[in-house]
């Protein structure tokens, strides 16, 4: 495996993430907004990642209030850990 590479493309608000240099012969939409990329093995050799400040917001927020919801719940029930 080669050394993955992301790129940013601001004017598309896309990003594209390389796992190989193995050229795309397939790919799969995995939700409206995000495709893998597959070589003709079927591997998965990169993703691409439409409205990308959006999706990165949103994960990042969802992510973030998880953790704090699970600290919370932590700190209300000190003898239960998960």
């Amino acid at each position: 495996m080669n050394k993955p590479k992301m790129n940013y493309f601001p004017d598309q608000d896309i990003i594209h993430l390389t796992m190989t240099d193995d050229d795309e012969v397939d790919s799969m939409e995995l939700s409206p907004n995000i495709t893998a990329e597959l070589n003709a093995d079927g591997e998965l050799i990169g993703v691409e990642i439409l409205r990308a400040s959006i999706f990165l917001r949103d994960f990042i927020l969802e992510s973030t209030q998880a953790k704090l919801m699970h600290l919370q719940q932590a700190k209300q029930h000190p003898g239960n850990s998960t």
